[in-house]
């Protein structure tokens, strides 16, 4: 399992498309800094797909005003659920 990390608005580029393409069956990813932005709608459909699998840092979530606007398909981690997430990944994958 590989933990892909975006850091980037689905708005603001091409990149978060990049990195849904890449993702293996069992792959997760955590939105953190401006891709937090992703777990709100209507952008959260972008990751529709993954359903499940998405992680949303919170300490970003709240800096940015977006607490309790996320997806509930999305799972909120805090600093330490980020931590737990890259020791069982294989490799992490940040995504700029």
């Amino acid at each position: 399992m590989l933990l892909h990390i975006l850091n980037r608005s689905p708005a603001s580029s091409r990149v978060p498309f990049d990195a849904l393409r890449a993702m293996g069956d069992d792959d997760r990813l955590l939105l953190l800094e401006d891709g937090v932005y992703g777990a709100v709608a209507p952008l959260a459909e972008t990751f529709a797909a993954i359903r499940g699998r998405v992680f949303v840092l919170k300490e970003d979530l709240v800096s940015r005003g977006l607490e309790h606007r996320q997806a509930e398909t999305m799972e909120l981690v805090d600093m330490q659920g980020f931590v737990a997430l890259t020791e069982q990944a294989i490799q992490t994958v940040s995504w700029y």
